[in-house]
C-alpha cells in the first residue's frame, strides 16, 4: 500500500507499507516539503509527486519497495505529476509545458524518460491509468474545447480519441490488461455517468444499463477496473448501502463505494 500522511513537524510525505499493510515507512521528498504517493506496482515501485528543492513538483519513481526515490523530471515546464505505474516501472501522468498548458506523459521501464502524448488537437492532456502494456488512458482538450477521452497503443503510441453520442465531456480514468476501459461521461445537463468499452477502447457503454438503482439514484463515476472487468464505482446519490443487480455484464462486476473526490494539484 502507498499514499501520503501528515509528516511531524507539518506538510505531507509519501510513505509505503509492508506486505497486508504491516508498517508505514516514510519515503521522504525531493527536497522539499512535500510528498504524494500515487501508484505501486507488484514489486512495490512507487509513483507519485514531491515539492522539489526550489519549489514546484516533480513526478517521482522509487525502486522496489519504495527505496529510494528518482526526480523524473518534466516537459518542460515548472511541475509534473505522476498519477499511475506499471508492472516495468512504466510511469504515467501530466507535466507542464508551458506555465498554463500540460501534457499527458509516459516514461520507459523504471521511470526512464519522459514522452510527450500531445493531445487531440487541444492545449491540454493528462493520463489517468496504464495496464501492463503500457497502453494509456486519460482525457485530452480536443479542437473546439471540449475534453474527452482517450486511449494509447502500447507503450503509449499513438493517442485515439472515443467519444459516447451525446457527451458533452468524458474523461477515461482506468484501464485493465484486456484494454478495457471505464470512466465517466457528461450529459447535455452535465450529469455524469460511469461508463465501460470493450477491449482496447472499442465501444462505449453507460454502466446504468446493466443495474438496477432506486430511483434517482445513478453510477455517476466508474473509478478503476481489474483483470476480472469488476468495476468500482461511485453512486449519486450516496446510499447507505446498495445491492446491485447485474443485467446482462457478464463478468463485469460492481463493487460501490462512498463517492470521495480525488484531487491532483495542477496548478501553481
Amino acid at each position: 500500500m502507498a499514499g501520503y500522511s501528515k509528516a511531524i513537524g507539518g506538510g505531507f510525505h509519501a510513505f509505503i507499507t509492508g506486505p497486508n499493510g504491516v508498517g508505514m515507512t516514510d519515503l521522504g521528498t525531493l527536497g522539499g516539503g512535500d510528498s504524494s504517493a500515487t501508484g505501486i506496482n507488484d514489486a512495490g515501485q512507487v509513483a507519485g509527486y514531491s515539492k522539489a528543492i526550489g519549489g514546484g513538483f516533480h513526478a517521482f519513481i522509487t525502486g522496489p519497495n519504495g527505496v529510494g526515490m528518482t526526480d523524473l523530471g518534466t516537459l518542460g515546464g515548472g511541475d509534473s505529476f505522476a498519477t499511475g505505474i506499471n508492472d516495468a516501472g512504466q510511469v504515467m501522468g501530466h507535466s507542464y509545458i508551458t506555465e498554463r498548458s500540460f501534457h499527458a506523459f509516459i516514461t520507459g521501464p523504471n521511470g526512464v524518460g519522459m514522452t510527450d502524448l500531445g493531445t487531440l488537437g487541444g492545449n491540454e492532456s493528462s493520463a489517468r491509468g496504464i495496464n501492463d502494456a503500457g497502453q494509456v488512458v486519460g482525457y485530452s482538450e480536443a479542437i473546439g474545447g471540449s475534453n474527452d477521452a482517450f486511449i494509447t497503443g502500447p507503450n503509449g503510441v499513438g493517442m485515439t480519441e472515443f467519444s459516447m453520442p451525446g457527451a458533452n465531456s468524458i474523461s477515461a480514468d482506468a484501464i485493465n490488461d484486456a484494454g478495457q476501459v471505464v470512466g465517466s461521461s457528461s450529459t447535455a445537463a452535465w450529469t455524469h455517468h460511469a461508463f465501460i468499452t470493450g477491449p482496447n477502447g472499442v465501444g462505449m457503454t453507460d454502466l446504468n444499463s446493466y443495474v438496477d438503482l432506486p430511483d434517482g439514484s445513478y453510477l455517476g463515476t466508474a473509478i478503476d477496473i481489474n483483470n476480472r472487468g469488476q468495476v468500482l464505482a461511485t453512486v449519486i446519490p450516496e446510499p447507505a448501502s446498495y445491492a446491485l443487480m447485474l443485467a446482462g455484464l457478464g463478468m463485469v462486476g460492481f463493487t460501490v463505494r462512498r463517492r470521495k473526490a480525488r484531487e491532483i494539484t495542477r496548478a501553481k
